[in-house]
């Protein structure tokens, strides 16, 4: 065993996060660690790796020459990346101000004569990025960089400091699928090296396709240790992650009538990010889908929507009335937009405000009573949609940033139910997220679109995006490509994708664009 993890227990306000959790890791193999939201897995890295100590438990490290393990315990992340433990976590560490080549190379800066070796320091960047076949410029600051690309930055760090353990928590969720190969071909590579990868995902495919063998958590329990992935099918190991045999899901619905209204329609928009001549409507009870590669231009598009970047040139209507919005809280409280963001840690939640704040901010104004909210009406609140989407939480005064990624994208739904939208834009609603909590979602946009909510998906997924859209918009270099329209029959639509994805639109725009 090159690092193993024995009877781990952690324990935060009302939550025992770990309950005698166990992982061993051999050398040369990549280890599945899976598990519904909340069962424990970011926990036990944020223990392996540093970030939070354990209340009990163990924590073993073979020593370099492979002659025997000795315990270990890291009073910080500094003292495990010096153990040779890497890690990319799921939300992102990088510093949004510093370069590309001094966010690969921040944890082990090269130096000469006491100053910063700035030439080395990009040599490593550009050597890290190429190990994931990644072109960027390393000069170029993160805060320019698409949520896919700080992905790729995150993982290039990890690689600078050459870890003999390397732990990928949700590695792919931002990426697309020729991405994804390419960090697992680097995934093998260091695993043919005699590294030990642990690989956290709620993408199963992807786990049978370059795991060896595989821990399941559940409720920060230890429930298959260890065993070969081989001797499991999919069905089994959704089975140990949930307790119990878990059914497809069936999405009935309501058909949207034919000469139905437009809630929102964009008419030939161009935008200073370079959308040109974009044109889309979608009606109530519908769902369109925006389908693309990273680069495509669909968040953006998104975010001009809603002011947030310049509209340049044509028209957006909101129910039959041109508009020009300017922000977020205009969105709602004028046009009774909602925005479920693609970031959550950022943009999405408040991580240091209490779970009752997060879901109640969207309807201050209508709880406020002489310029007052009350915590008791913020709770009401918060029942009301802890219930209704599955929240767990340890009470209504817990920290977002305390929830797991799942309940955090939860809670960055809830507020926008709780403001009672008529179109509700959501950006990749289920990234990271589990199986079940992931099949409960797709339920609950199913349900808002029957009642009536017009809705824009965005979304990486193309299985989830011909679960759940009635329309698909297909859009290349910040152009619409075409439209598809849905039948729910993957092999079909995901055969119209492809062409449409590689076809050249029509004034076509420089390659290289940020954004999703």
């Amino acid at each position: 065993m090159i690092f193993t993890a024995e009877r781990l227990v952690k324990t935060f306000p009302g939550v025992r996060a770990l309950d005698h959790a166990t992982l061993r890791l051999e050398p040369g193999s990549v280890h599945a660690l899976l598990g519904e939201n909340g069962a424990g897995k970011s926990t036990l890295i944020k223990v392996l790796t540093g970030v939070v100590r354990p209340d009990h438990g163990r924590l073993l490290l073979q020593d370099a020459a492979g002659t025997g393990a000795r315990e270990v315990r890291f009073s910080g992340p500094h003292d495990a990346q010096q153990a040779g433990i890497g890690v990319v976590h799921q939300e992102r560490n990088l510093v949004p101000a510093f370069g590309v080549a001094e966010n690969v190379a921040l944890q082990a800066l090269p130096g000469r004569r006491g100053l910063v070796d700035r030439s080395a320091m990009r040599t490593l960047a550009r050597d890290c990025l190429a190990r994931l076949d990644v072109d960027l410029d390393v000069d170029r600051p993160v805060s320019s960089l698409s949520v896919a690309q700080m992905q790729l930055v995150e993982i290039a760090k990890a690689l600078a400091t050459d870890s003999r353990v390397l732990l990928l928590d949700e590695p792919t969720a931002s990426l697309t699928s020729q991405e994804a190969d390419r960090l697992y071909t680097v995934v093998r590579r260091l695993r043919d090296e005699g590294r030990a990868v642990v690989l956290v995902s709620h993408k199963l495919e992807e786990v049978f396709a370059v795991a060896d063998t595989v821990t399941v958590l559940r409720d920060g329990r230890t429930i298959t240790e260890a065993e070969p992935l081989a001797d499991h099918s999919v069905a089994q190991i959704v089975d140990l992650m949930v307790g119990r045999a878990h059914a497809e899901v069936r999405l009935d619905r309501v058909p949207v009538p034919a000469d139905a209204a437009p809630s929102l329609e964009l008419d030939q928009v161009s935008t200073a990010a370079g959308h040109r001549d974009v044109s889309l409507a979608v009606r109530p009870g519908e769902i369109l889908g925006l389908y693309g590669l990273v680069g495509a231009g669909r968040s953006e598009l998104a975010r001009a929507v809603l002011g947030l970047d310049a509209i340049t040139g044509g028209a957006v209507r909101v129910h039959g009335r041109e508009v020009r919005i300017g922000g977020v809280r205009q969105a709602l409280h004028r046009h009774r937009i909602g925005y479920v963001t693609e970031n959550r840690k950022e943009e999405g939640v408040f991580l240091q405000q209490p779970v009752t704040r997060n879901v109640a901010v969207t309807v201050w104004n209508r709880l406020a009573r002489a310029g007052m909210v009350r915590q008791r009406d913020e709770r009401r609140v918060l029942a009301t949609y802890q219930e209704r989407l599955g929240m767990r939480v340890s009470g209504p005064g817990q920290l977002a940033g305390q929830l797991s990624g799942g309940n955090q994208q939860k809670l960055s739904l809830a507020k926008w139910l709780a403001a009672e939208c008529d179109i509700l834009i959501i950006d990749e609603p289920t990234v990271g997220i589990d199986v079940r909590t992931k099949a409960a979602f797709h339920e609950l946009i199913v349900e808002l679109a029957s009642g009536g909510l017009a809705i824009l998906l965005i979304s990486s997924d193309l299985p989830e995006m011909v679960t759940l859209a009635d329309r698909i918009m297909v859009m290349r270099e910040y152009t619409v490509a075409g439209e598809i329209e849905n039948d729910h029959h993957y092999a079909g639509v995901s055969k119209a994708v492809g062409r449409l994805l590689h076809r050249q639109p029509p004034g076509a725009g420089p390659e290289g664009r940020a954004g999703g």
